[in-house]
C-alpha cells in the first residue's frame, strides 16, 4: 500500500484548534478542487498518510467510490490540536462556526432522522480511541454501507440520544457526545423545495450537497440544474480563481470558432455517388446507413464538446463553451450531409432555452421551478423529434432528387450550407 493523499470521494478539509495556544489552524489532507500547490500557498498543512485499506470492498451493496473514505480516521491521530471540525469538500459556509471547537469528543449531525451525517463532524483527537477503531476495522465490525459512515454510525451508536449540541457563552469546552443542530449540515435538497433557507434548528450555517456523484457542485454543469451550483462556484471563484483551466477554455473556444469559419467557407460535400432516379436495393441500403451515420453525427456532435471540457470550470465558462462546440460541431454535420440548418440545431436552441427556463430567478417556489421546467420539456419534446424525422427525411430526398449526382453536385444543395 503506497503512500497517499488523504482524498477520498470528495476533498477532506480538517480545521483544527490548537490546544497549547488556543490559537486556529488549518490542516488539509487531499484537497480535491485546489491543487496542493495552492493549499500550501494558502498556509495550510498537508499531511499525507498511508491510505487504510476498507476491508468491506466484497460487501454486496459496497460503492467503490467509498473506498478510501476510511482514510477520515487519520483525524483522531491528530493528538496536537484540542478540536478536530471534519469536513467533506462539498460544504459552503455561510457564516462564522468557529462555535464548534466547543462541542465534545464526538459531534454530528442527523439530516437522516436516524442516521448522522459524515460530512462534517466535530471530534477530539485520541490515539487510543484511533487505535481502538484501527482493530474495529480489522476484525470487521459491522457497516451497512461500506463506507465511513456506516462505519461511524456502529462506533458511535447511541449519539441520537445524547442533547442537542448549544455551545457555552463563556466559550468553554463541553465533554462528552453532541448532536448538531441541522443549521450545520443543510442538505442542499431543502433548498430545493422553497428555493430559500427556512431551517428552524440551530444557525444556517453550513451547506452540504450528498447528492449523486455528477451532481456535485464543482462540476460546472450542476447550474443551473441546480441552483445552488453557482454559489459553490462563486465561493471558489473568490477564493482559487480559475487559472488552471482557462488556458484550456481559451484553446477549445478558438478551436470551435475556427471550425464554424471553415465550414461557413466550405463548400458541401458528400462522396459524390450516382444513384437511379428508382428506389433499388442498393438505394434503400444506402439511405439507410446515411440515416443511421446522420443520427450517430448529430448525436455526437452535442456529446463530444459536453467531454471536452474541464470539468470544474465556472458554469458561465462552461455552458457557453459547450453550446459553442456543439453549434461548431453541428455546422459539419449540416454542411457533410447538407442537412436543413435549422432541423439540426432545434436541439441546440432548445438547450438554449432549458437553460433560461432553469436559471430564471424569480420562481416563487421549488414546485413551480420544477414544473415551469416540465412545462417546458413537455413542449420541446416534440418539435425535437420532430426536426428528427425532418432531418432523416432530407436524406431520402436529396437522394431521390439526385442531389449528389457523380461530378455534377446539384446547385440547389448550396442553399443548405450553414451561413
Amino acid at each position: 500500500m503506497g503512500r497517499g493523499w488523504w482524498w477520498v470521494a470528495v476533498a477532506l478539509v480538517v480545521v483544527a484548534a490548537a490546544a497549547a495556544e488556543g490559537a486556529r489552524e488549518e490542516a488539509a489532507v487531499a484537497v480535491e478542487v485546489a491543487p496542493r500547490r495552492h493549499a500550501k500557498g494558502d498556509g495550510v498543512k498537508v499531511v499525507s498518510v498511508e491510505n487504510l485499506k476498507n476491508p468491506y470492498e466484497k460487501q454486496e451493496n459496497f460503492n467503490m467510490r467509498f473506498k478510501l473514505t476510511f482514510n477520515k480516521l487519520y483525524a483522531w491521530s491528530l493528538v496536537s490540536y484540542d478540536r478536530v471540525v471534519m469536513l467533506d469538500s462539498d460544504n459552503i459556509f455561510l457564516q462564522n462556526t468557529d462555535e464548534l471547537f466547543q462541542c465534545g469528543q464526538f459531534c454530528a449531525v442527523f439530516i437522516n432522522p436516524c442516521i448522522f451525517h459524515t460530512g462534517l463532524f466535530v471530534l477530539q483527537p485520541s490515539m487510543d480511541v484511533f487505535k481502538n477503531m484501527l482493530h474495529e476495522l480489522a476484525v470487521g465490525r459491522d457497516n451497512p454501507d461500506g463506507a465511513d459512515q456506516g462505519f461511524l454510525a456502529s462506533y458511535f451508536p447511541d449519539l441520537l440520544d445524547r442533547p442537542m449540541f448549544h455551545p457555552p457563552v463563556n466559550g468553554t469546552k463541553l465533554e462528552g457526545t453532541y448532536r448538531l443542530p441541522l443549521g450545520y449540515q443543510m442538505d442542499a435538497s431543502y433548498y430545493y423545495l422553497k428555493l430559500r433557507w427556512s431551517i428552524p434548528c440551530g444557525p444556517n450555517s453550513v451547506i452540504t450537497f450528498p447528492s449523486a456523484p455528477w451532481f456535485k457542485p464543482w462540476y460546472w454543469w450542476s447550474w443551473p440544474v441546480l441552483p445552488l451550483g453557482l454559489s459553490w462556484h462563486e465561493q471558489r471563484r473568490e477564493n482559487l480563481g480559475y487559472s488552471s483551466e482557462l488556458p484550456v477554455v481559451l484553446i477549445q473556444a478558438l478551436f470551435y470558432i475556427g471550425v464554424i469559419a471553415v465550414t461557413r467557407l466550405a463548400r458541401p460535400s458528400l462522396s459524390k455517388m450516382c444513384y437511379n432516379r428508382r428506389m433499388e436495393k442498393s438505394t434503400i441500403v444506402l439511405l439507410t446507413t446515411l440515416r443511421v451515420v446522420a443520427a450517430w453525427s448529430i448525436l455526437a456532435a452535442y456529446t463530444i464538446p459536453f467531454f471536452l471540457i474541464p470539468r470544474t470550470v465556472h458554469p458561465l465558462l462552461g455552458w457557453p463553451l459547450y453550446l459553442l462546440g456543439a453549434f461548431s460541431f453541428s455546422s459539419i454535420v449540416i454542411n457533410v450531409f447538407l442537412l436543413n440548418p435549422l432541423a439540426v440545431l432545434t436541439t441546440w436552441f432548445g438547450i438554449i432555452g432549458a437553460l433560461f427556463v432553469m436559471a430564471f430567478p424569480w420562481y416563487l417556489n421549488g414546485v413551480v421551478r420544477a414544473l415551469a421546467v416540465f412545462a417546458y420539456a413537455f413542449c420541446c419534446a416534440p418539435l425535437v423529434w420532430g426536426s428528427l424525422v425532418k432531418t432523416m427525411s432530407s436524406l431520402q430526398i436529396l437522394i431521390e432528387r439526385d442531389a449528389f449526382r457523380l461530378g455534377e453536385p446539384n446547385q440547389t444543395a448550396e442553399f443548405t450550407k450553414l451561413y
